[in-house]
């Protein structure tokens, strides 16, 4: 079976690698660098920010109570940037080295089909190349939205790819967007001293997360000093005598916000254009590859994973679809559960959801109980220094089954996965209670909170 996979994201690689295990002939073609949006200019090099500004907000702000004395901390932006490249280089040789394991053939170049069994791919230098294939995979991921708002084009309007490379931290900035990657790049410059303001047209940030945990985080953010409007709709960018000026309108009439720097968030869309899909009779769907549950297209054999096809824009989801097609070409079909797709935003506190918020479960008719235990009452998270958090339960009242999990505090992150399991697994309340969580740990709370619905939670006064 000879697969092309075009896109060497999180799902094409991934993908790429499914299919070679499988026993198929794998060629991958990759117009830029391995590792796709997440790797280069997404998830990884973010994190990498977030990290070191977390660090150095928390010894600036905790320093002395945890009894680190310091003369003075700043952070080396040069050096930060240099670190940021070398754990990008460090992931994108790692994919290399699988490929290469794996006997993928790796092709520089971009794809463009010119028939349901061929693919043109065009290399830097011009040259051109056909390779025929008995199935394709597209995983082209997606690019920053851009929506017609006067004045995008002024110097200084940055997209979120640009605004990981700044030469410096501006002093101030306005952020277009309260969506995950907006609220990251927030905690990120105003970590660095820098004046955040953040406008989004929704009533709140991060519109898909529970209200609880939202507004843990909007309370780190008012103590920050970042300012947010919600409910207010960007008019248009000037060019002022100290930047730029960002012309706003809400329920409460005009605003004008001033900055260095702006910086569009407000989604991605997928990259289908110029892939010859339409001409091969690709269905789309405002940009977005329509697929059925195995990837596959309305073209047998022609499959799609990731940002392109739309839905859920999470680079994880796109490594599950890129499974998902690879065994479904190769005749092992995966069960994979998307009511179970995690949801997570690395600012301070960290932000981590998976299944129904309250008000989604409500909406769909279930009878609805909540536990709820805050992080102040757990002993690691008062150790770390981060107790202003919390998690919740949402839980079908009638059987005890867990409807969704929602945590804002420290390993937030990575805890979210004893949730997803559980939705999973259709497990019920007495499966949390019933099991013996490690101490002194943050996912301890987890257990508190799972007995909190019942009001049986023992370090909580009620």
């Amino acid at each position: 079976m000879r697969i092309v996979v075009l896109g060497g994201g999180p799902g094409g690689y991934v993908a790429a690698i499914r299919a070679a295990q499988l026993g198929a002939e794998v060629t991958l073609v990759e117009k830029k660098a391995l590792g796709g949006t997440c790797l280069n200019v997404g998830c990884i090099p973010t994190k990498v920010l977030l990290h070191s500004t977390e660090l150095y907000t928390h010894l600036k702000r905790e320093g002395k109570e945890l009894g680190i004395e310091t003369a003075e901390v700043s952070v080396n932006w040069g050096q930060l940037q240099k670190r940021k490249d070398k754990i990008i280089r460090m992931n994108t040789g790692g994919i290399e080295t699988l490929l290469k394991k794996n006997k993928i053939a790796r092709l520089g170049g971009s794809g463009k089909f010119i028939s349901g069994r061929e693919l043109e791919v065009t290399a830097a230098d011009g040259s051109v190349r056909i390779l025929g294939f008995d199935r394709a995979i597209i995983a082209t991921g997606s690019e920053p939205s851009v929506v017609p708002i006067p004045g995008i084009e002024l110097e200084g309007v940055v997209t979120s790819d640009q605004a990981l490379s700044l030469p410096a931290a501006p002093e101030s900035l306005c952020i277009i967007g309260g969506g995950v990657i907006g609220c990251e790049f927030a905690s990120i410059y105003s970590s660095l001293g820098c004046k955040v303001t953040v406008i989004e047209m929704l009533p709140e940030l991060i519109a898909a997360m529970d209200r609880d945990i939202v507004q843990c985080l909007r309370k780190e953010f008012a103590s920050s000093g970042i300012e947010v409007h919600t409910e207010t709709k960007v008019e248009r960018i000037e060019q002022s005598a100290a930047g730029l000026r960002v012309v706003t309108s809400s329920g409460n009439g005009n605003h004008v916000i001033e900055a260095d720097k702006v910086l569009l968030s407000i989604g991605r869309r997928p990259v289908t254009a110029g892939l010859g899909l339409e001409d091969i009779g690709v269905q789309l769907t405002r940009g977005a590859i329509q697929v059925n549950r195995s990837m596959e297209t309305c073209i047998p054999g022609i499959y799609a994973i990731g940002d392109c096809i739309g839905g859920i824009m999470l680079a994880h989801v796109a490594s599950a679809e890129g499974v998902i097609a690879a065994e479904a070409i190769m005749g092992e079909p995966s069960p994979v559960d998307f009511r179970t797709v995690p949801s997570c935003v690395y600012t301070r506190p960290e932000l981590a959801s998976v299944g129904m918020t309250e008000a989604e479960a409500k909406r769909q008719g279930y009878r609805v109980k909540t536990g709820i235990f805050p992080l102040q009452a757990n002993a690691k998270s008062m150790i770390m220094g981060e107790s202003s958090g919390l998690v919740k339960y949402v839980v079908d009242a009638g059987n005890d089954e867990i409807l969704g999990l929602h945590i804002a505090g420290p390993r937030a992150t990575d805890i979210i996965v004893e949730g997803a399991l559980a939705i999973r697994l259709e497990a019920t309340l007495e499966e949390i209670v019933t099991t013996i969580h490690a101490h002194p740990t943050v996912a301890e709370s987890l257990h508190e909170a799972a007995h909190a619905v019942h009001g049986r939670a023992i370090h909580l006064h009620v």
